[in-house]
């Protein structure tokens, strides 16, 4: 099995070099996509504001009136700032995690590669998939949630409006983003404790109940604290658990094939040997 690895041990230094040299790709990365996101923050900004605008079409307001503010002199430009790290994340990300895999990959056999770049690929697009729920449905219906409760002016009563903040807006978002991002990677990450033996599908069958339990709580941290926001990160938790149920016995079929295939090599050579 060693004869598969590629590359010789390596000295301890050398690995500290090669370290040093893919964090300095990585932050090279970062640091070009932050200059160039930063300068069309107000542009980024402005698209991740279309959910709200979406919102305020669907609680029938005007859209033409509706606006997001700031109250510090600072404070939007801040935003900006966090606008551009974010997108720097985004954009940098498949690099980052080029670098991580160029690090890591002379440590593995050749079989143990070929399995792990399906991951590497599949996890970005499962952020996205995330990111994009939150962006064309999920951020809309919580923000369309929070116009419906604002008060029009009545005998008896005041006006309340809601005028949201842009860096408080910003945060919803982002968090969203990320919680919701973190949480589709569950099926890559139960499938590869499947791969290594650590779960098995009628283990996560049995934990269902308490994983039902426990998606609620992660919501309920994860989230902004209102209903919508924690039913609306449970419920997809919960499809993606059932997802990972399927994949894990995928793997643990694709095993059983393997080890019946070994077994049936092992015994033809048995028997030419006999012969």
């Amino acid at each position: 099995m060693t004869g598969d690895i590629d590359d010789k041990p390596q000295p301890l230094i050398e690995h500290l070099m090669e370290l040093r040299t893919r964090l300095m790709w990585s932050i090279a990365a970062f640091f070009v996509a932050f200059i160039g996101c930063f300068a069309f923050a107000k542009h980024l900004f402005n698209y991740l504001v279309y959910p709200y605008k979406w919102a305020v079409v669907w609680a029938h307001l005007d859209l033409a009136k509706s606006e997001l503010i700031y109250t510090a002199p600072q404070e939007f430009f801040f935003t900006q700032v966090k606008v551009a790290m974010f997108g720097a994340l985004v954009i940098s990300f498949p690099i980052i995690a080029a670098q991580i895999y160029k690090f890591v990959a002379p440590g593995l056999y050749k079989n143990e590669r070929s399995a792990f770049l399906p991951f590497l690929i599949a996890s970005p697009i499962l952020f996205l998939m995330g990111a994009a729920l939150v962006y064309f449905f999920f951020c809309p219906m919580v923000m369309w949630f929070f116009l419906k409760m604002q008060q029009a002016p009545a005998d008896g009563q005041v006006a309340i409006s809601l005028l949201p903040k842009v860096s408080e807006y910003l945060s919803l978002i982002m968090t969203l983003v990320f919680s919701f991002g973190l949480v589709f990677q569950l099926p890559v990450i139960t499938t590869l404790l499947a791969r290594v033996g650590l779960l098995t599908s009628d283990w996560l069958r049995q934990k269902r109940k308490f994983a039902i339990v426990f998606a609620f709580i992660v919501a309920a941290v994860l989230t902004p604290p209102d209903p919508m926001s924690q039913i609306g990160l449970a419920l997809p938790t919960i499809l993606l658990y059932e997802i990972s149920i399927y994949a894990a016995r995928l793997v643990e079929r694709q095993r059983s094939r393997q080890a019946l295939e070994e077994n049936e090599g092992s015994t033809e050579i048995a028997h030419t040997d006999n012969d």
